[in-house]
């Protein structure tokens, strides 16, 4: 940011400035595991270290490994990208209205995000909770913690994210399989990849809990419980190492290259890294074009923060996970730092110029705004600078203005724009193309 003065730090610096007590990494380059780095803390309250073998939750990059499972059965007829998916479901379906009776959902709309489908993250499930089935997740009834999943905009229209839509991929994969969800993949992906510390495992299975990192808050307390629990376990509910992440890029890679060995076959990874919408291939971001083709997904739990990046045509790419939930902000950083090393286009710093804004104007953005998908509550930082936004997994941001109601996030260079009302009192914010609705508590 101008004006801003960026010393030189190290990991362990930043990591205590943003409260992260451990941090895992692990770079692809060539087909293979090329070195791995860890620092840190899996759980502070024994004093474990970080080693390759301390397993993390994935968090949404859940989605992409389902992803390639669901391609794996389209390409054995098992599934249909462009079918109605309803015609497929039993059982639950997605309920209909105008606009699903214009244009059906496909599985192309869920695994691109473009499906019009509400509920955009899930916060968990504290230790000991009662947990939903998947039934109960998308209609929203208790026990389940988040509303129902419903589609709000015309399918195809725009591209808006939501894990309610990975969680009907979820039900239509263990239906079309025939199986568990979570054998599902142990056997399509998982072992076939060499991924044996990974699973799709919620709750984590006791014996597994000795090599689990404890999600920390922001603030540096620990997650109660030590972790949350997802049923959504497309969504967000793999259990996994960055090196075992590390096995998955490479395993796309190898689809991509056409490789013998591979899960998916050559025309099928093209088209998954093919933009359908806004960025959004089929359970991935893509952005790029021939050697600087890169795929990418992010993910984030209550108390755990990882990155996954690919380079298919370099056969590179790299996995950093952390257990803290402004783990986000240390990632941009090695991004940055890994980006430079290797010569990676698109991870360069943003500037920002930022506008001075009066203390009541700031004052006037703080609330809390909802969707159909999540709350944000937004509060002036602590030195009126800039504003917070607090999400409803803990994610920590911060926005710098650059002008009467816009501002950037510094962690993602999005825009965020706060909109009025006919009487010029700020009633909405918008973010990636999501409007939420400033709450009338406020």
């Amino acid at each position: 940011m101008a004006g801003r003065v960026y010393p030189p730090a190290t990991i362990e610096a930043q990591m205590q400035a943003l409260k992260v007590p451990g941090v895992s990494i692990a770079f692809v380059d060539g087909g293979r595991i090329a070195w791995t780095r860890t620092y840190g803390l899996a759980d502070p309250a024994t004093g474990r270290r970080v080693d390759v073998d301390t397993l993390f939750q994935a968090a949404s990059i859940s989605k992409p490994v389902a992803a390639m499972v669901a391609l794996d059965m389209v390409e054995d007829g098992l599934l249909s990208l462009d079918a109605p998916v309803n015609d497929r479901l039993s059982g639950w379906k997605i309920p209909d209205n105008e606009l699903t009776a214009r244009t059906p959902v496909t599985l192309r709309h869920l695994l691109s995000h473009t499906g019009g489908l509400t509920v955009g993250g899930f916060p968990g499930y504290a230790a000991g909770t009662e947990l939903p089935t998947v039934e109960a997740i998308l209609n929203g009834a208790a026990p389940a913690n988040t509303a129902p999943v419903v589609v709000d905009l015309t399918p195809g229209q725009r591209q808006r994210y939501s894990g309610g839509g990975i969680t009907i991929v979820q039900l239509l994969m263990s239906q079309a399989g025939a199986t568990d969800f979570a054998e599902l993949m142990q056997t399509r992906v998982l072992r076939p990849l060499g991924m044996s510390a990974s699973a799709y495992a919620q709750p984590l299975p006791t014996a597994w809990e000795e090599h689990a990192a404890t999600g920390h808050r922001a603030d540096g307390a620990p997650t109660p419980g030590r972790f949350h629990t997802y049923p959504e376990l497309a969504a967000a509910g793999l259990w996994t190492t960055s090196s075992d992440l590390a096995r998955f890029v490479i395993g796309l890679n190898d689809s991509w290259a056409g490789r013998s060995e591979a899960v998916l076959q050559q025309a099928t990874a093209r088209v998954m890294l093919t933009e359908v919408r806004d960025g959004w291939g089929l359970g991935l971001m893509a952005a790029g074009q021939g050697r600087d083709l890169r795929y990418s997904h992010s993910g984030a739990n209550d108390g755990f923060r990882a990155m996954l990046v690919g380079f298919p045509e370099r056969d590179q790419g790299v996995v950093i996970m952390t257990n803290g939930d402004r783990g986000g902000v240390l990632i941009a950083s090695l991004m940055q730092a890994v980006a430079a090393e290797y010569g990676w286009p698109g991870y360069e710093p943003t500037r920002i110029t930022p506008v001075a804004l009066s203390a009541d104007r700031m004052a006037a953005y703080a609330g809390t705004y909802r969707s159909n998908e999540d709350a944000l509550t937004v509060v002036v930082a602590p030195d009126g600078g800039a504003l917070k936004v607090l999400s409803i997994v803990g994610e920590v941001a911060e926005l710098v203005p650059e002008g009467p109601d816009r501002f950037i996030d510094t962690q993602r260079a999005t825009v965020v724009s706060f909109l009025r009302d006919e009487v010029g009192r700020v009633s909405n914010v918008e973010i990636g193309g999501v409007v939420r609705a400033r709450s009338i508590r406020d």
